[in-house]
């Protein structure tokens, strides 16, 4: 991934953050000459070995055949994101030089892929990840809640999976590189937005902002 040093996120906290805010991501891999791409929740467990990436994928599902374990992955989160208009830059005004962009958060996961079979183990991946998503709610739903008969059957269609990262990669492209009135300007351009994510991106546009006069 291409990151210009203004964009480039070294903070390792920041980065696990939007993993785990937006789990919801693209695993790639290569077979032969092709690639192969499944889409998947991803549950990010801290290790003593490091980061683990764990979910599920359906047995039906050839990916598990194709792509060999201990194969060389990547794992693609999206955060937020943005269209910026170029009438947000009041220096559009002076001299007309600004042309359309995209603000994005993106994090990228590189490691090695190995499957679960095992039936306990298929089970806490499912019962992690599903513990995860449910505590946004006031009466979360639990594995337990179904019948055991019923878990153990669908259980069995599913293939786990975790991916050990060996590295990470965090593209922050929240407008670092405009002058202040333009920052100002796209601030109050996406506070007037229709766009659902408009919101935190003004959030992650203000807090690099002030990082990046706090470091001046």
């Amino acid at each position: 991934m291409f990151i210009p040093a203004k964009f480039k996120q070294d903070n390792i906290d920041e980065i696990i953050s939007v993993m785990c805010d937006y789990p919801f991501a693209t695993l790639v891999a290569q077979i032969g000459a092709g690639i192969e791409v499944v889409h998947l929740p991803v549950s990010v467990e801290s290790t003593e070995n490091g980061i683990v990436l764990k979910s599920h994928i359906a047995k039906a599902n050839p990916f598990w055949n194709m792509v060999e374990e201990h194969s060389k992955v990547l794992v693609i989160f999206n955060g937020a994101h943005s269209y910026i208009s170029p009438s947000y830059y009041p220096t559009k005004a002076k001299h007309g030089r600004a042309v359309p962009t995209w603000n994005y958060v993106v994090v990228h996961a590189k490691g090695d892929i190995k499957y679960v079979h095992e039936p306990q183990a298929v089970y806490q991946i499912l019962e992690t990840l599903t513990d995860e998503q449910e505590a946004q709610f006031d009466f979360p739903w639990s594995i337990s809640d179904a019948p055991s008969d019923f878990i153990e059957k669908l259980q069995t269609a599913v293939v786990g999976i975790e991916v050990q990262v060996g590295s990470l990669e965090g593209k922050w492209k929240v407008s670092q590189n405009q002058p202040d009135e333009n920052i100002q300007g796209i601030i109050d351009g996406l506070k007037m937005s229709t766009n659902p994510m408009a919101s935190e991106m003004v959030s992650l546009i203000r807090q690099c902002s002030k990082s990046m006069l706090t470091s001046k």
